[in-house]
């Protein structure tokens, strides 16, 4: 029998699979995101385990990210918490207020755009908290700037822990101004709603809002959105 060259090579194994070298998303996972990232759940269940989380945990990642988004951030990956996970680690004293110590953050790794395709195929099908979700309850509306503002920083106070444009709002919660690109409209309203029922241990408080005001914040993020902050 006459083979090739490439044959013979990955019947030694000396030639590795394509698949496993870097198109295959869960090796990709596996080998290079497991060590951050919760893959298979739960969400942490003592405080010290929130303390312990070095990245979002995935295994809901299907139900919370628009894939886009993923497979963009993948390849160029910028600071969503702006103070890392556990922000306390990375705060120090400043000569006015406490400043963000960068040298102690992390830097995500880049894939290239196999690589952050393969991966994001396979998050999106991690829906373990997919019954959480109400598919289509977000209903498209519009809200202005100034009103969104109103009720994120002074009726309700989130801007305490979010930013909602570069520099501007709290360092210890993600910031919110790329949140609609980010996050799937029906996964921030059922967060929102309660969002001890995601992460039992997380900071963020549960405000206990109206249905109406989870649809205006998803209004102002998705406005926020738009604003070219880059």
């Amino acid at each position: 029998m006459n083979v090739g060259p490439i044959v013979l090579l990955l019947l030694f194994g000396i030639l590795p699979l394509f698949a496993a070298a870097g198109d295959d998303g869960v090796a990709i996972l596996n080998n290079q995101c497991k060590s951050c990232h919760n893959l298979d759940g739960p969400a942490p269940t003592t405080l010290q385990a929130l303390r312990d989380r070095k990245g979002p945990d995935l295994f809901y990642a299907g139900s919370k990210y628009k894939s886009d988004w993923m497979i963009a951030w993948l390849q160029d990956p910028k600071r969503i918490r702006p103070a890392g996970m556990y922000y306390p680690d990375h705060i120090q004293p400043g000569p006015e207020r406490d400043q963000i110590d960068t040298g102690g953050l992390p830097v995500h790794p880049r894939l290239d755009a196999p690589q952050a395709r393969a991966v994001v195929a396979e998050l999106m099908q991690r829906k373990d908290q997919q019954g959480r979700i109400r598919n289509g309850e977000y209903k498209p509306g519009s809200i202005s700037i100034r009103m969104g503002e109103l009720m994120f920083d002074k009726f309700r106070g989130c801007l305490a822990c979010h930013e909602i444009e570069p520099g501007y709002g709290g360092k210890s919660g993600p910031e919110v101004y790329t949140a609609a690109r980010r996050l799937q409209e029906d996964f921030m309203i059922s967060y929102m709603r309660d969002p001890q029922a995601w992460d039992p241990k997380i900071f963020m408080p549960n405000r206990h809002l109206k249905e109406s005001d989870l649809q205006k914040f998803v209004h102002y993020f998705r406005a926020l959105s738009k604003e070219n902050f880059e």
